[in-house]
């Protein structure tokens, strides 16, 4: 899928999202190897810390259905100003993507696409805890 629809589908799921208390709307989409995509928002909670990042949410319904190969990530705000993952949202993604996974992140004005390499260098793998 190209780049451009992906946004438009994480973009989408920004309408969707719920936070009360930070007022910052966000939405992801997640295409998996065989093109289908699933989207995640971010959902508030008031102690925060129970909060769900978008991001999570898209991988998180993916794998649910099966999916562990992806393609590419896309990231959008109501406030389009290029937001990326989140340092936990990156260690989830890294689970089950390489490095090279495409993170596609929209700007007011510009889109910028990162690799995952790019935005977690020496990530935390399973190799850590033997």
């Amino acid at each position: 899928m190209e780049a451009t629809a992906l946004l438009a589908v994480a973009r989408e799921a920004v309408d969707t999202s719920y936070a009360p208390y930070s007022t910052y709307h966000v939405g992801a989409a997640i295409e998996t190897s065989d093109g289908t995509v699933f989207t995640g928002c971010n959902v508030e909670n008031a102690n925060y810390s129970n909060s769900i990042h978008a991001e999570e949410l898209a991988l998180s319904k993916a794998v649910e259905a099966g999916h562990r190969e992806f393609e590419q990530v896309a990231v959008s705000s109501d406030r389009r100003d290029g937001v990326t993952p989140c340092g936990m949202c990156r260690q989830s993604l890294s689970e089950f993507c390489d490095d090279g996974l495409r993170i596609v992140c929209e700007g007011d004005a510009d889109t910028t696409t990162y690799t995952l390499g790019e935005l977690l260098p020496n990530t935390i793998t399973s190799e850590h805890l033997e």
